[in-house]
């Protein structure tokens, strides 16, 4: 299979200049924190959506000694309208190495809590499901006492349906995570526009298939505000969350990375946030996480 080509996005594509609100305003961290991953990343070509994008609290999460490490190459194979992550429809063969150098740079970063995500991979018979416990295996083999989350893509099957995606999510839950997340990213009125290829049932579905499967495993999904929903529709979206067995839950405001992307249509306030997040903990969330900052993973390992 030849390598794939990523989308290329001219220059004036980029978001001009913009006066964010003071709360998006933040530093990026420590210049020596952030280069010391990105060396042990480069060398080993493996990748970290803190990375890939741009994530605003990557210093900090460098700094408390967590990193989410994106899986099976930098290329998607979606074009979900929010998502900085390139796009192709041949994204690259698996390197054989990666759980190995995925393993030796959480033990050279003294890594306590690991997160693995990936980009989505249609091209693969199972979509990737066995490449995240065959990784999880070589963490736990080099570093006995890290803890491992996943953010996992839906598994959807296509033509073999459900039966396939509850296959998948069972290889993963088989490899005993420390909390499995799948992000609903949307309310369900936004999905086509916001998550192209993805559906909002099917997303739940992932949530619902892994308290069938191992109840004890917490769940964990996450929505970004900012693309034209309404308070009543994202109580909504915890309450559907809730009602599949969801433990956790992260709200955060989607920033726009470039012009090719869908435009924000709401900066929500930081009160705002605190008052989603007070609800999601009266519904039952045993952990919250809502800020206008807050990233999937944002303090994944205090939540253990």
């Amino acid at each position: 299979m030849p390598a794939a080509q990523p989308v290329k996005r001219s220059p004036n594509r980029e978001v001009p200049h913009e006066i964010l609100p003071a709360w998006l305003r933040r530093p990026i961290g420590k210049a020596s924190e952030i280069s010391t991953v990105q060396q042990i990343i480069k060398q080993r070509q493996i990748h970290t959506i803190c990375e890939e994008g741009r994530c605003p609290n990557r210093g900090e999460c460098y700094a408390n000694q967590t990193a989410t490490f994106l899986l099976m190459g930098p290329i998607c194979t979606r074009s979900c309208g929010f998502c900085q992550v390139d796009k192709g429809h041949a994204p690259m063969p698996l390197d054989p190495e990666e759980p190995q150098k995925v393993a030796e740079s959480v033990r050279l970063l003294g890594l306590r809590y690991v997160v693995l995500t990936s980009v989505t991979r249609d091209d693969l018979p199972d979509q990737g499901a066995g490449w995240f416990a065959q990784t999880m295996q070589a963490i736990r083999a080099a570093n006995s006492g890290t803890q491992i989350e996943v953010l996992t893509p839906d598994f959807w099957g296509g033509l073999e349906g459900e039966t396939a995606q509850r296959q998948r999510v069972a290889t993963v839950v088989a490899a005993q995570p420390a909390c499995y997340n799948h992000n609903i990213e949307t309310v369900r009125r936004l999905q086509g526009p916001v998550r192209r290829g993805a559906k909002y049932e099917r997303s739940l579905r992932v949530l619902q298939i892994v308290k069938e499967l191992d109840a004890t495993i917490p769940t964990k999904s996450g929505l970004m505000l900012g693309h034209g929903e309404t308070e009543a529709e994202v109580i909504e979206t915890m309450q559907d969350l809730r009602q599949v067995g969801c433990d956790r839950i992260t709200l955060g405001q989607y920033m726009r990375p470039s012009l090719d992307h869908l435009p924000v249509q709401k900066y929500w306030t930081p009160d705002e946030f605190d008052q989603l997040g007070a609800i999601a903990r009266e519904m039952g969330f045993s952990h919250v996480r809502s800020g206008p900052l807050v990233r999937s993973s944002y303090h994944a390992g205090e939540e253990g």
